[in-house]
């Protein structure tokens, strides 16, 4: 399936919110719970409509996680929302032991994350997210790459019953017309010498990337992996077998990110592929807008084309 990017961009956030609104009046069950950041996790209108069912645990992570454990397991369906980097940093026990461990169906919703917090500097970067969420076994790593995919990914996990973390962007992207299936990469653009495998805000660089790598006669798949965990491994090993080489391009760190994930696959297959990961590379992130940091490290969709067509050159 091939895909359109369009100039207009959007703030998932608020397709985030409208889904949960409207997903909150067909099921009196749904609930959200976050640490006082009603405003930054965009639950304003939540809470205007559903004030009995929205819970502000203060500022307290680990209680929020509990909480949210708790409300699942007396039968609510939870969607605890915080700043990525807080949810996931000071809660990383809560969430393994109250809600993996205890499989607890407990939607996690990092707000704002990668570098969207880009003037607040690293403390409010959530690069490491993917990397340290990915080593818990049996949690569901989401991060969907616009906002037509976020509402899917959002009315999924209501309904999934299983411990997962949804990724919401706050940086601005493009609508890309992917649709949403757990656990499945989606093809947006065929190719048979590159693959791009990308996720979140880098999906819609990744298609701008494969366009203009085509103009230099280079033909790049891109692949939306929007569920990190479970990968889909098959679409990897299809890619291998397919392509001549693989760059993943992720608003995280590489070290145990999705480029981690996907070269963990490649080299596992019987005729590896050369490949590059794009990323930050075990670093904290400087202080300046999201723009700047994703140009910093090299996330442009000038980047991506420029690391597919050099992979290639490099291994004809």
């Amino acid at each position: 399936m091939s895909a359109t990017v369009q100039a207009e961009t959007f703030d998932c956030r608020v397709a985030f919110a409208d889904e949960l609104i409207a997903l909150a009046r067909e099921d009196e069950r749904i609930v959200a719970v976050c640490n006082d950041s009603v405003g930054s996790s965009n639950l304003t209108g939540f809470a205007r409509e559903f004030p009995d069912r929205m819970i502000n645990v203060g500022i307290a992570e680990q209680d929020m996680v509990g909480v949210g454990s708790g409300l699942a397991l007396s039968g609510y369906v939870p969607f605890v929302c915080a700043a990525a980097p807080f949810l996931t940093g000071r809660a990383l026990e809560q969430i393994k032991a109250d809600v993996a461990y205890s499989q607890s169906p407990v939607v996690l919703c990092g707000m704002s994350p990668g570098m969207a917090y880009g003037e607040l500097g690293p403390t409010h970067h959530s690069i490491e997210d993917l990397s340290w969420l990915r080593a818990i076994a049996g949690l569901g790593i989401v991060v969907p790459a616009d906002p037509a995919e976020t509402r899917q990914a959002v009315r999924w996990a209501a309904g999934a019953a299983t411990p997962v973390f949804l990724r919401v962007g706050r940086f601005k992207v493009p609508a890309i017309g992917s649709e949403f299936r757990f656990g499945e990469a989606s093809v947006l653009r065929p190719g048979s010498d590159v693959t791009v495998v990308a996720t979140g805000s880098m999906v819609s660089r990744a298609l701008d990337a494969a366009a203009a790598a085509a103009e230099q006669g280079l033909s790049v798949r891109v692949l939306n992996m929007s569920t990190v965990a479970p990968l889909d491994e098959q679409a990897i090993r299809k890619a291998v077998r397919e392509t001549r080489a693989i760059v993943t391009a992720e608003e995280a760190t590489t070290t145990g990110g999705l480029g981690a994930a996907v070269a963990a696959v490649v080299v596992a297959s019987p005729s590896p592929v050369p490949m590059r990961m794009l990323g930050v590379h075990r670093e904290f992130a400087p202080t300046g807008s999201t723009a700047f940091l994703l140009e910093h490290f090299g996330l442009t969709a000038a980047d991506i084309c420029r690391a597919a067509v050099e992979l290639v050159g490099s291994h004809a």
